[in-house]
Parts: structure tokens; sequence; C-alpha cells
């Protein structure tokens, strides 16, 4: 099942700053009964001006990503209401899914149908588009989504209990999904859970 709104990660930067302490020292000299004495040198001034930060070139694609992680996260919430009674009725799920990933949904769906199940809590997300083609004939995303199923719960409708997760089952692993945009706007076309190759995170 599908499930990353790449969990966004911050990084803090600290500044530290050394303190010099400047001592003048006056140099007097005598002899002859003149004075010569040399006036103190002033120390020179501190630049009151801050080292400018370096600034990485901004994503040209920031824009894209953010309009691909939206259509998947719609689609994803969509996905979920028809999972919570095992039909696709009432959901939105054509306007973020082409055919191909309905399809896969519907194979779900028919089978939580046949088995009497139906879908309680929430299915976590953290998902992050890892490859972005605007080049392409028909411009291409994938993205990589860290699914969560610590709060995810197949239910047994007959039965009225839960039914427990594989014993070797991850609570979280890594999913694949490609997205198209078609007439302007991201469309999810393809959802591999086994797009992670098995890997947790």
């Amino acid at each position: 099942m599908t499930a990353r709104q790449a969990r966004p990660r911050t990084h803090a930067l600290a500044l530290c700053g050394a303190v010099g302490l400047l001592l003048l020292l006056g140099l007097t000299g005598c002899g002859g009964g003149s004075d010569d004495t040399k006036p103190p040198t002033a120390p020179p001034k501190a630049s009151s001006a801050a080292p400018e930060p370096s600034v990485s070139p901004a994503d040209p694609d920031v824009a894209e990503k953010a309009a691909v992680l939206a259509a998947y996260t719609a689609m994803s919430r969509e996905q979920m209401k028809a999972y919570r009674q095992a039909d696709a009725t009432g959901t939105d799920l054509e306007k973020y899914a082409t055919t191909e990933a309905l399809g896969q949904i519907r194979n779900d769906l028919a089978g939580m149908q046949a088995a009497g199940t139906v879908v309680r809590g929430e299915l976590g997300h953290d998902a992050e588009v890892s490859e972005l083609d605007m080049d392409a004939q028909t411009p291409t995303a994938t993205l990589s989504d860290c699914v969560d199923l610590a709060g995810y719960e197949t239910y047994d409708v007959k039965a009225k209990k839960a039914i427990p997760l594989p014993a070797q089952q991850p609570l979280r692993y890594v999913m694949t999904a490609t997205a198209q945009r078609w007439d302007g706007r991201w469309m999810v076309t393809d959802i591999d859970p086994q797009g992670g190759a098995g890997a947790t995170c």
C-alpha cells in the first residue's frame, strides 16, 4: 500500500566569534634633557562588516517539486478514504491518479472486499522528490516515501477485530511512486510498494 509529505528538515547554523584583547604599550625615551616621547600607536580599527554567509544556489525546480508532493499527498489522502470503506466511491482519486495507478488501488480494494476488511487509523508518510526530469516530453518525477505503519490497522469487519501485521513486516519502510505532469498538473501514474527494495527508514 502507498504511503514521504519528504518529512521538512531544518539545520541550525551556530556562528561563533572570537574576542581579542588589544593592549596599548606607551614607549618613552629619555636623554640629553630633550623629550623624545613618541605618541602611542593607535590600534587598528576592527571591521564592523560581518562576513557574508555563503549562499547555495536556489533550486530552480523547487516550485515543481512542491507541486509533485502536493499531488502525491492529495492522492494518498483520497486513497486512505477509499481503504477505510473498501470502496473508492465518494473519493477524488481520479483527480490525482491516472488509470494505471487507479488500477493498483482498485485491486487492493477488491482484495479487501473479498476478505471483508477495511483500514483504520492513519498511514504515515515522509515523501520527497528524488528525481525530476522537466526536459522529458512528458515531465516526470520519482518520489521516495518513508511509510510508517505505526498508526495503521487492518480491521476484520465480520470478526470485529484487528488483524495484526505479519511478524516480519517492518513498521517503517521505503516505497516509491512516479508522477507525470499532464496538461499543467501533476498526476500519480505508478505506485510501487517494493520500490525501496525492502529498505527500512
